[in-house]
């Protein structure tokens, strides 16, 4: 769930990237098990020592599209790391044809796309496994990727399963107003999710938003999704070590929220780590600012999180 405090991400994504830009990387066509194709950016290494780290996989968060993260994973590139962003069906380069004929749910998210760009990355690359670095959704459904084994290290920021019982009341009130009544409702209507509207990033196909906001008022998020499904269901079974970063001052990845997430993995040996925007000579951080070009103050403790062993 992205913060509705902030102004559109999408807009606020071509901004970001629009002056000084950093390369583009090259284009990588992705094939999910069930022949979707997703659109990929690979950033080659372009430092670092041999032998070369893992690779990293950015897994965007709900409605953001890759291109938001074109500057950070071109910075990460310069620290030795290849690097895969991609979009998720139905929504940035990945989406083919009108929104309303997609008919993505959000778990397909993680049980197809996110491993096939993870197998993707690692036919690149030839790496045995890759770091997979999560920003909010992106890192809350290793538990239903039947190829989680060959993730090295779960690097989750502003991860949380976004339970609304643990926001703020009056945060929590504007969340269910958004995700349970009018996305739902306008979704019916219009045949895909108006959440650019609410400022939740781009419009998303119609069940992936209805589910959104499902998940998240049940708790647990993708281990809801997967309760009538226990064969996609591999949160018991997860070992790589998980790092979660969120910030004082995000309404969403909160103490609660991150801590029902971390419950999911129980055989994973877990590290959570809440920032404070004053330390960082910060403002604010929220849930989406961590991979602004403002905000790259925080980009190493990113990368020492990524490279750990």
């Amino acid at each position: 769930m992205n913060d509705p405090r902030t102004d559109n991400t999408a807009a606020t994504a071509m901004r970001d990237t629009a002056a000084d830009a950093p390369p583009d990387g090259e284009p990588l066509d992705i094939v999910c098990e069930d022949g979707t194709r997703l659109a990929g950016r690979f950033f080659p290494r372009t430092g670092g020592a041999e032998p070369a780290p893992r690779p990293v996989l950015i897994a965007g968060a709900t409605g953001v599209p890759q291109q938001f993260y074109r500057r950070f994973a071109a910075w990460l590139a310069e620290q030795g790391h290849d690097v895969l962003t991609f979009d998720y069906r139905g929504i940035g380069l990945s989406l083919r044809g009108p929104l309303r004929q997609c008919r993505a749910r959000l778990l397909d998210w993680g049980r197809l796309d996110i491993p096939a760009a993870l197998d993707a990355l690692l036919v690149r690359t030839g790496a045995a496994q890759a770091v997979l670095l999560g920003h909010s959704a992106g890192a809350q459904m290793l538990g239903v990727m039947p190829n989680h084994d060959k993730v090295a290290r779960l690097v989750g920021v502003a991860a949380s399963t976004g339970w609304f019982r643990t926001m703020r009341p009056a945060f929590r009130a504007k969340a269910h107003l958004g995700l349970r009544l009018i996305v739902p409702l306008a979704a019916r209507v219009a045949g895909y999710a108006p959440t650019a509207a609410l400022g939740l990033g781009e419009n998303l196909p119609a069940r992936v938003g209805i589910d959104w906001g499902r998940w998240c008022a049940a708790g647990g998020y993708a281990r809801h999704g997967v309760r009538r499904h226990p064969q996609w269901d591999r949160h018991a079974q997860v070992r790589a070590p998980v790092t979660i970063f969120h910030a004082s001052d995000d309404d969403i990845a909160n103490p609660g929220s991150v801590a029902d997430l971390v419950a999911g993995w129980p055989g994973a040996r877990s590290t959570v780590r809440q920032f404070q925007p004053p330390e960082y000579g910060l403002r604010a951080i929220g849930h989406l600012d961590w991979f602004r070009r403002s905000h790259r103050v925080l980009w190493p403790a990113l990368a020492q999180a990524v490279r750990a062993e």
